[in-house]
């Protein structure tokens, strides 16, 4: 694509500033908010779709009633289904490092513990510290295309159950804080949902990995097994070739395709306090490459 042309019509191809050649674009010289034309938001929504996260700078004049405000413009708000929304909020997430949950230091794409999961995120930096506190993206559709073909046969038959309940412990540096957010809220109510580890995205037609530290284990396989093949499966996605790494600075925001990448929160800068705010847009229940449907198994209430 020429850097002159402009996308959708309206955004310059010279604003589009790719940050590695598989994942990753930061857009320029947009101011976000809920009133930018419908022609805007969909050029946003192609860029999305194309580098699978998009990052804005200098956003830091939205408050969060207008970060959802432009959130709305991609799709309906929903709350998390656990954690629900700040107050007076529709679907404002506040991850505060000071808290239990504010440190999502494993590999994941949000809410797969449910069949609906979101389609997309759009997280902005409120407090972020004088170093560490990156996050890192990855492309799980460039994932899927690294497999050799008899491992992509392979995982397009499996399905995987995904839920809240994993060994987050075991795999992620916890705090007694956490613990007890995991134990008393994060986990209040229990899913597992049945997914295809290869998706149908919904908008490009890629085939993409649907995998994370949200699974609990792959149908029909034992779990010595399955953990073996999880982790071959899994080292495509994390491979440093499909991922993108975002120094934050207060102001900035993120959107990500939620269907088509995981993401990891580093969790290398100590004490010092990070605040980021999220909004939630919802999903569509994932279609495996033969046409079935994702589907929630247990929702239990305590």
């Amino acid at each position: 694509m020429s850097t002159n042309a402009l996308i959708g019509g309206v955004i310059p191809g010279t604003d589009v500033v790719k940050r590695a050649a598989r994942i990753g674009a930061e857009v320029k010289n947009i101011k976000l908010s809920g009133d930018l034309p419908d022609q805007t938001i969909a050029a946003i929504n192609s860029l999305l779709l194309e580098h699978k996260v998009i990052f804005f700078r200098n956003q830091g004049h939205l408050n969060d009633a207008e970060h959802e405000r432009f959130a709305a413009r991609l799709g309906k708000l929903v709350p998390h289904p656990m954690l629900g929304p700040t107050k007076g909020m529709a679907s404002l997430l506040e991850l505060d490092s000071t808290r239990g949950g504010g440190r999502a230091d494993v590999w994941h794409a949000d809410g797969t513990f449910a069949d609906a999961y979101p389609k997309i995120l759009v997280l902005r930096a409120v407090v972020i510290p004088a170093f560490g506190g990156d996050t890192v993206w990855s492309n799980t559709a460039a994932a899927y295309l690294d497999l050799p073909p008899p491992l992509q046969g392979l995982a397009e038959d499996l399905w995987a159950v995904h839920s809240n309940v994993f060994d987050y412990a075991g795999i992620a540096r916890v705090r007694e804080v956490d613990k007890k957010h995991f134990d008393e809220v994060f986990t209040r109510t229990v899913f597992e949902t049945e997914h295809p580890v290869v998706r149908v995205h919904p908008e490009t037609g890629e085939r993409a990995l649907v995998l994370g530290a949200l699974v609990k284990h792959f149908i029909g396989i034992r779990k010595y097994d399955g953990q073996k093949l999880f982790d071959l499966l899994q080292s495509y996605i994390t491979a440093p070739e499909n991922t993108v790494r975002w120094n934050w600075l207060e102001g900035d925001v993120a959107l990500w395709d939620n269907r088509a990448t995981q993401h990891y929160a580093v969790n290398d800068y100590g004490d010092q306090h990070r605040v980021v705010r999220r909004a939630t847009i919802e999903g569509d229940v994932p279609l495996s490459v033969d046409g079935r449907s994702s589907v929630t198994r247990l929702k239990v209430t305590d």
